[in-house]
């Protein structure tokens, strides 16, 4: 019987194999080539008008454009990857081009996605079993962007192996021939052919993986990034080529007007409000595109009331876990979970990104990670890792959710069918809506969209320059640009690293703007966080990047939120300080501004649904000796027996071992256990804290470690005085 299933896999893996090849060929050289396949690398930035090489206009610079200019070609309304991605596009064909976002750039979808730049193995499966072309067309546009994404980003973005394990020694052959259909459908811009891996190998690349049963692996290439930077280096590069853009700024309404031949309604701009300070506006257009991903309806029902939905969204959460539970360059690849979905398990920005779901939601602008997506994954990524590595729910330090804009084509007999790939819309009022797609292919839907919208609108333009056309900071960066940021200014090896990599070749900016630390070393850039790379500079940086709140600076210009919420909410403080002395804003805006952000990461990146794993309903399940242990522990705090500790307690005990902690910290680290918020940890609070660390669902608590710690220095210093102590644990 097995051997029945390892013939038959070896001849569906090698007939799709041979499919896959065939139909590349023909497709290939089909006289109807599609455009991506026979654009060339554009060598054409000296040949584009860059107004903006240096400094960028301001906010208030771009603003006072959009206000003032009489009439633009191109009006995007969207600040995403798409709706940036048509803004270049635009800006880039001579086009005079506007774009404004509701909120900031990237603060939708495109900064929470799985963070890759692929083709869709899985898409690719589905095209060579069924014989469907429009699948397999959308895996090879999406292999070439792939390529090219890869090519004018590389700073930010970079080849990454996954790995597929195997558990059936039968299904090697049949995932192998699978695997190596994607590289032959990418022909010449295949980032690395895939391989196989003996058990043995495999557990030495990825040693977390579990050992049972496992009969080797299959390791194939796909690209990385980061995907919020991406975003916004899209946005700056369509700004430094002469786009009017502005983030913060809604549209009010559609402007309209009778068309002189037809006498028909035609859109012409949008009456827009500046949200940061209440002003409204108009702009107008010769042409509106429409790129709000999971608003798309909403842009639609402006141009006309009886506009039926076409956008059908779908909640993908991620979860962010420590660095340790995976290698520094190997991802993997779960094809197969519980649910049918594919789940990735991959190294980021030196942590681990796992994800994601795929469930119905509705669309808001503010989506929340819920409990049960996030065991869901915990349960998944436990399948695969070797019971050595216990899976912690308190190892999840952060957790998001992106909404996937899924698409019902208009243009459809079968409105219901959800459209795989993306589609262009033209209202009959003349706005222009591209919808649905992925990260990976923005620029291609960029292309079609501005394709679509010449051609409706009579508009004078030349065919599409954006293929090899260099992305904001990729142009001058090298991978050892960052041993120039540490020999020419000082700054330690890791945070130059990360700086290359974030900012590329401006950089030097973000080096130039830090500050002398007065250390021996580093000798500039204070970081915000000890065990993050991120330095104060880039916070002012960020405000010329157009960052107008510290949610932005902490979700978008850095990836703080996402990587850590403890950390983001620490680093808070000292944001809002600086951000405040660059904007001028008042102590009332400051204190709006800290809220706010700690609104949203307690909503939005995880942190609510990690403080519920302690809550007030968790049940102590603890042993007689073990509640005995811990109270013993927290009568050393509470010397009065009050039943509770307060900081001045806790500050009592770190006085006699010599320790000092900072009174705001101290207060920090008990609200994180005090459940009803009353400036006090009480004793069931206490033994719900250590329940909770036992059950592994909370990990990492600074009150619980901070005790034990205290605890063994005073059981080690017994009697002896403090003088005579050495003055610490």
């Amino acid at each position: 019987m097995a051997f029945r299933k390892a013939v038959k896999g070896t001849l569906i893996g090698g007939g799709a194999v041979a499919t896959a090849f065939g139909l590349s060929q023909f497709f290939e050289y089909r006289k109807n080539q599609p455009k991506w396949a026979r654009l060339a690398y554009a060598e054409a930035q000296g040949e584009l008008n860059v107004p903006y090489k240096d400094a960028l206009p301001t906010r208030e610079e771009q603003l006072s454009t959009l206000r003032n200019t009489e009439e633009f070609d191109v009006l995007v309304v969207g600040g995403g990857a798409t709706g940036s991605g048509c803004a270049l596009d635009a800006v880039t064909r001579n086009l005079k081009t506007a774009l404004v976002e509701r909120s900031d750039f990237s603060s939708g979808t495109s900064s929470r996605s799985t963070k890759l730049i692929h083709g869709g193995v899985r898409y690719l499966q589905k095209a060579i079993m069924k014989l469907d072309y429009e699948q397999y067309m959308m895996v090879k546009e999406a292999l070439h962007e792939r390529a090219n994404l890869l090519n004018i980003a590389p700073h930010l973005s970079a080849p990454l192996p996954i790995m597929l394990p195997v558990y059936k020694w039968w299904q090697l052959p049949y995932y192998w021939a699978g695997i190596k259909m994607y590289d032959l459908v990418a022909g010449s811009q295949c980032l690395k052919s895939s391989y196989i891996l003996s058990k043995s190998k495999a557990l030495e690349l990825f040693p977390m993986l579990k050992k049972d049963k496992l009969v080797g692996a299959i390791v194939y290439y796909d690209g990385q990034h980061n995907d919020a930077r991406m975003n916004l280096a899209i946005s700056l590069t369509a700004a430094r080529h002469g786009a009017a853009i502005a983030n913060y700024t809604e549209v009010v309404h559609l402007l309209k007007k009778p068309d002189p031949k037809s006498g028909q309604e035609k859109v012409c701009g949008a009456h827009c409000r500046d949200i940061i300070t209440g002003q409204e506006f108009d702009i107008r257009a010769k042409c509106v595109i429409n790129a709000t991903g999971p608003f798309t309806d909403s842009l639609r029902k402006m141009d006309s009331q009886k506009t039926a939905n076409i956008c059908q969204p779908s909640a993908g959460v991620h979860i962010v876990i420590p660095g340790y539970y995976s290698p520094d360059n190997m991802g993997l690849l779960d094809p197969a979970t519980s649910d049918g979905r594919v789940i990735f398990f991959l190294p980021w920005e030196k942590m681990t990104i796992a994800g994601t779901t795929d469930t119905p939601t509705e669309v808001t602008a503010h989506p929340i990670p819920v409990e049960d997506d996030i065991n869901f994954i915990l349960s998944e990524v436990r399948n695969y890792l070797s019971p050595d590595v216990e899976v912690r729910r308190g190892d999840v330090l952060a957790a998001w959710s992106g909404i996937r804009p899924l698409v019902t084509d208009p243009n459809s007999k079968d409105t219901q069918s959800i459209c795989r790939n993306h589609i262009v819309n033209i209202s009959d009022s003349g706005l222009v809506t591209i919808a649905g797609g992925k990260w990976t292919t923005y620029r291609s839907m960029a292309e079609e969209t501005l394709d679509a919208a010449i051609k409706a609108h009579n508009l004078s333009a030349g065919p599409s320059r954006t293929v090899g056309l260099m992305l904001d900071g990729g142009k001058d960066w090298t991978p050892t640009l960052y041993i120039r940021l540490v020999q020419d200014y000082g700054l330690e090896n890791e945070v130059a690293q990360h700086l290359a990599a974030t900012y590329g070749g401006r950089s030097f900016e973000v080096a130039k703007m830090a500050k002398v630390t007065g250390k021996r070393w580093p000798i500039v850039g204070k970081r915000l966080v000890s065990e993050f790379p991120y330095i104060e500079s880039e916070v002012q940086y960020a405000i010329k990047e157009y960052a107008c709140t510290a949610i932005d600076v902490i979700a978008r210009r850095t990836r703080l939120g996402f990587l850590n919420v403890q950390a983001a909410d620490e680093a808070l403080p000292r944001i809002v300080e600086i951000m405040g002395k660059e904007l001028q804003w008042t102590e009332q805006k400051k204190n709006e501004e800290l809220e706010a952000a700690k609104k949203f990461l307690h909503l939005e990146m995880g942190y609510k649904a990690r403080s519920e794993q302690l809550s007030k309903t968790t049940e102590i399940s603890l042993t007689a000796q073990e509640i005995a242990r811990y109270k013993k522990r927290f009568y050393k705090f509470d010397k009065e027996s009050k039943g509770f500790i307060t900081t001045v307690d806790v500050q009592q005990v770190l006085e006699k071992l010599s320790i000092h902690i900072d009174e705001n910290a101290l207060h920090e680290i008990l609200n994180e256990v005090d459940l009803n918020k009353n400036g006090q940890v009480e004793l069931d609070e206490f033994l719900q804290l250590m329940c909770a660390v036992q059950r592994g669902q909370i990990s990492d608590s600074r009150l619980a470690i901070l005790m034990k710690t205290a605890e063994e220095g005073l059981d080690l210093r017994g009697p002896v005085s403090v003088d005579r102590s050495g003055g610490g644990v």
